[in-house]
């Protein structure tokens, strides 16, 4: 890394604390606690350590007011820190997002519970590679830093439970995932990958068009990540439908969102543009939106559709309200 040291942002009086996992236990030892809670909002950054199959470093915070001794669960928000060939400027942008750029800074905040972001590249040097939403491209790395983020994701959240537990933080198994725009489409396509790790998933700004539970709608075969067509045949393993559709989920989007990622061959192929146009929808919303809703509920799917109204490609006070609410209500049915 070429650069560790970032500019503070006094009104979260934060500390960030860079180093090795083998000094973990002592820094665990040092946490300053008032009457069993963290007393200062922390900041950890763990290298990469692809032995354990990360390839690249995170972050994880500690928010002021995290109790210790009582069970709590892992939010987890992948980065969206934009195009660039350095990983130092994802690195950087990334720590914002932690501290005070992403919905999931302040729902660690109102959660009081710990969060994790990873700082996967997204080169720019490979213009249709969209690592940060988990496309086709990215999944279709077989070997290389960059291969299976998801599966990189997972390693980083073993890794950072463990080092909640030897700071005798209690953690549940599963974890709290959320995201929006880029990181929405990362989070929703995770959870079909991997449904038997996630307690609840809140997700928006996704383009009108979350991944479908189905192979095919009408003649169209849908496939990674439109649908479960070649899921099998990408991933070498059978999809958990059973334990998807079980997964709670808030999946959002503005009313007057205009930001298309079908339009872009970064995050859609021209195959699987011309699925989407033919089967799902030409137009993001009404059309688009309104058909994925339908499949999810003909499917079962235990997924909440929001709509708002006067919003466009953001988050308000009243989405960090609904979010905040969908995930205290998960934490609460799990005690």
């Amino acid at each position: 890394m070429t650069n560790n040291r970032f500019a503070l942002n006094k009104a979260f009086c934060l500390v960030l604390i860079i180093f090795k996992i083998s000094i973990i236990s002592s820094y665990a030892q040092n946490l300053h606690l008032e009457q069993g809670k963290i007393a200062n909002d922390t900041i950890v950054k763990f290298n990469a350590d692809p032995d354990l199959g990360f390839y690249y470093p995170y972050f994880m915070r500690l928010p002021k007011g995290m109790v210790i001794d009582a069970e709590l669960f892992l939010l987890v928000e992948t980065n969206n820190s934009g195009v660039n060939d350095s990983l130092a400027f994802h690195e950087k942008e990334t720590y914002l997002e932690v501290i005070k750029n992403s919905l999931g800074s302040s729902l660690c905040r109102k959660l009081k519970t710990p969060f994790l972001v990873p700082v996967f590249p997204r080169p720019k040097k490979k213009e249709n590679l969209y690592t940060h939403a988990l496309d086709r491209d990215a999944v279709l790395i077989k070997k290389g830093e960059m291969k299976r983020l998801d599966e990189q994701l997972i390693a980083m959240i073993k890794h950072a439970k463990s080092q909640l537990r030897k700071m005798n933080v209690l953690i549940n198994d599963k974890i709290l995932l959320n995201g929006f725009s880029a990181s929405g489409t990362f989070a929703n396509r995770f959870t079909l990958l991997h449904p038997d790790m996630v307690a609840g998933v809140a997700c928006g700004g996704i383009n009108g068009i979350p991944i479908l539970p189905v192979k095919n709608i009408e003649s169209c075969n849908l496939i990674y990540p439109l649908g479960l067509y070649d899921f099998e045949k990408i991933f070498s393993d059978t999809v958990k439908l059973t334990a998807y559709k079980r997964v709670p989920q808030f999946i959002y989007m503005g009313a007057k969102d205009n930001n298309d990622a079908v339009l872009f061959d970064d995050a859609y192929g021209k195959k699987e543009r011309k699925i989407i146009y033919k089967c799902i929808g030409r137009t993001m919303q009404p059309d688009r939106w309104l058909k994925c809703q339908e499949i999810y509920k003909n499917n079962a799917t235990n997924a909440t559709f929001r709509t708002y109204p006067n919003i466009g490609h953001e988050t308000n006070k009243e989405v960090f309200t609904d979010v905040s609410n969908f995930f205290l209500n998960i934490i609460q049915s799990y005690k």
